[in-house]
């Protein structure tokens, strides 16, 4: 997996923790996150301080994932046949993966990761965050690509169930002790999008308008 842009993590995860714009504005007014009383002592969170909410957590993830499943199925859609063969040849580009293996190295690795927050086994068709050797044509790769989102759907339909584990990934950064299942969700969205940005240059270099930047 190809690593993360730095700032898109933070605002992704400050938007999804609720760090509300208010909050933002009283914490700068004050100039630190807590006072200390007359006993050095930090002052105790106020009543109204929202712990986190499994189910707030849940639908509004849930949210995020039918956009970007939006996003990246219409894209995908978008680019004809003939065209998931193509790849840049010159420059930085050289070598990088055809467009139809960038869309099943997204899929393949929602899977994976929609795998460990639901406490199973990596799917044994996904190879090395490649996908299956046998999905080749764009329908079956579309096939796979929401798949992926459903896969994807069920883990975060189980944040806040204690009955289900949670396993670590080999393909995420997060140990054993500290992958969650928001977490790897929340990881799964973030590279997606990122791969969403390769999809949009290599349609629009095949004079191909992605859906979302038409009128």
């Amino acid at each position: 997996m190809k690593p993360f842009n730095a700032a898109f993590v933070l605002l992704t995860l400050l938007a999804w923790a609720g760090f509300a714009p208010a909050q933002a504005r009283e914490l700068t007014k004050a100039g630190s996150f807590s006072s200390p009383d007359r006993a050095g002592i930090p002052q105790a969170r106020s009543e109204n301080s929202a712990a986190l909410d499994a189910q707030r957590e849940k639908t509004a993830l849930q949210v995020f994932v039918k956009l970007a499943q939006k996003l990246i199925v219409s894209a995908a859609e978008a680019m004809p046949a003939d065209k998931y063969s193509f790849a840049p040849t010159e420059g930085e580009f050289t070598g990088v993966r055809t467009f139809g293996l960038q869309v099943k190295h997204l899929a393949a690795t929602n899977h994976i990761l929609a795998a460990a927050a639901l406490g199973e086994d990596p799917p044994t068709d996904a190879g090395d965050e490649q996908g299956p050797e046998a999905v080749r044509t764009k329908s079956e790769i579309l096939d796979y690509l929401n798949s992926s989102f459903a896969h994807l759907g069920k883990a975060v339909d189980a944040i806040g169930d204690q009955n289900i584990p949670v396993k670590a990934s080999p393909i995420s950064p997060l140990s054993a002790s500290k992958a969650t299942r928001l977490a790897l969700t929340v990881e799964a969205m973030i590279h997606a999008l990122d791969h969403y940005g390769q999809m949009v240059e290599y349609l629009r270099m095949n004079g191909v308008v992605p859906p979302a930047s038409r009128p």
